[in-house]
């Protein structure tokens, strides 16, 4: 028979803190664990950058940054979203939804995507230019996708795995693709090389509005319940730090200089800590 381990206190104590701050403050009493019958095999890309969660906290906030330089997605948001009044709940529901999709049972990942898909179709309305917008539109919702999925890969190699090879890389837009393409999103990459060429295609459709900055201060300021407010700066820092330098300008936002080492080494010596105590 085995011996404990004497760390596994301290590991149950801060999956349990991370938990909480997923799930509104409240530690889950029970929780799905990864399926073998996930849309997606055990090891393969997409699980492990979805499992990192320093990297998917950091990648979050970056998409969110480039989502609302769409202005269909911005506007969407602003009137269909509740979001400056309950920011933990919306977080939450994402944090959830990747992890249903990613590691749950495929039929609870197809029931998610199915949710998320009957919302969509309830969100449309018009800009203030007087065009028609929807959530459903194959473009709008490429660039959601392609932001998210760009955001949580930059995160990954940065803060988890730099030398992760390129066809690992490819893998993971080609997995991602699965969702995006389930979402009714067109144009979706399946490798870096269609990320980058579809990046640049779908910059013709962004714009820069005084909304959206003030939604990019609005998430620079969340202070979400269960995180300290110097590690939420920390990671807010390191996801303007990834951002590209175009969408920096249209946001207003400044990249961070010598200051923004403190904060990358906050964020580097936390993640290594959250890989250890998940056993990553």
């Amino acid at each position: 028979m085995s011996r404990p381990d004497p760390f596994d206190p301290l590991r149950t104590a801060i999956v349990n803190q991370v938990r909480a701050a997923f799930n509104q403050g409240k530690v889950p009493e029970t929780r799905v664990p990864p399926s073998d019958e996930a849309l997606f095999e055990k090891d393969s890309p997409i699980r492990m950058v979805h499992a990192d969660v320093m990297g998917m906290m950091i990648g979050g906030i970056r998409g969110l940054f480039l989502q609302m330089l769409h202005p269909a997605a911005l506007q969407g948001v602003l009137d269909f979203s509740n979001f400056r009044e309950d920011a933990q709940g919306r977080f939450h529901r994402t944090a959830q939804f990747i992890s249903v999709t990613t590691f749950g049972h495929r039929d609870r990942a197809q029931e998610a995507i199915k949710r998320v898909n009957m919302i969509h179709k309830r969100i449309e309305g018009t800009l203030p230019d007087g065009t028609p917008y929807a959530a459903g539109d194959p473009r709008t919702a490429a660039w959601v996708h392609i932001a998210e999925a760009s955001s949580f890969l930059a995160a990954y190699l940065r803060h988890a795995r730099p030398g992760m090879p390129r066809v690992e890389q490819d893998e993971y837009y080609a997995q991602m693709a699965l969702i995006g393409r389930a979402l009714g999103a067109e144009p979706v990459p399946t490798s870096v090389a269609e990320a980058d060429a579809i990046t640049r295609e779908l910059r013709n459709d962004l714009t820069t509005s005084k909304e959206a900055r003030e939604v990019a201060e609005w998430v620079l300021a969340i202070r979400p319940q269960g995180f300290p407010a110097p590690l939420q700066q920390s990671i807010a820092a390191e996801a303007v730090l990834l951002l590209p330098s175009f969408a920096r300008s249209m946001l207003g936002l400044h990249r961070p200089g010598l200051a923004a080492l403190p904060a990358r080494a906050t964020t580097w010596g936390l993640g290594r800590t959250l890989r250890w105590a998940m056993w990553q």
